[in-house]
């Protein structure tokens, strides 16, 4: 039986090269907002690495460190940015790193893929230090939007979706996991977001 992280190796091999990331400038600009010089920060399924220059710069080299479950992504990650320290994680295992060792965590389009949202945001508010921030970025799925696209349309038999979020959903869980406050920006009119930014305090 083929596992997830098989299925993510082969879609990391499949992908063409040169990638645009989906609403990069608008993700880009929350993410930083965010950054300060001399924080350690935590890409956290940081894929090809689209982010992590971007942070490498803001915080200083030496601060960022990239963590994927796929070694194909890792793998172009390592040559995009060649002087950052990037991690190998499991797909639902604990996270690779000391207790309260980051500043800031950047997860982008990352929690709809977890399979079990709950350890997974355990884990991050463990390495994550006390008033470190959690900055997730998550496609937004209202009740109109699914109205009327249908669910097949976001959340395929064969696809990566595991879960759905809308702004209630994201809040409560991400409270009911200790994380306050909790903002989140809707990108799009609220009844028809497209995309969810949430800052969440430890």
């Amino acid at each position: 039986m083929r596992s997830l992280k098989d299925y993510y190796e082969d879609l990391w091999e499949r992908l063409p090269e040169r990638l645009a990331p989906p609403d990069f400038t608008r993700r880009s600009r929350f993410l930083s907002a965010h950054l300060q010089t001399g924080q350690r920060v935590l890409d956290l399924g940081c894929g090809a690495a689209p982010f992590t220059g971007l942070i490498r710069h803001k915080v200083g080299a030496g601060n960022v460190v990239g963590a994927d479950v796929a070694e194909a992504a890792l793998k172009r990650a390592r040559q995009i940015e060649p002087d950052t320290s990037f991690k190998l994680i499991p797909f639902d295992g604990p996270l690779p790193f000391a207790d309260n060792e980051f500043d800031l965590l950047w997860a982008s389009e990352v929690i709809e893929h977890v399979a079990d949202t709950g350890r997974w945001l355990s884990e991050i508010r463990r390495v994550l230090k006390p008033s470190g921030r959690l900055l997730i970025t998550t496609p937004a799925h209202p009740r109109l939007r699914l109205l009327l696209g249908g669910i097949g349309r976001y959340s395929e038999p064969l696809g990566d979706h595991l879960h759905l979020y809308d702004r209630r959903s994201l809040q409560t869980v991400l409270t009911e996991f200790g994380f306050r406050p909790v903002q989140i920006q809707t990108v799009g009119p609220p009844a028809l977001a497209r995309m969810l930014l949430a800052v969440a305090t430890r």
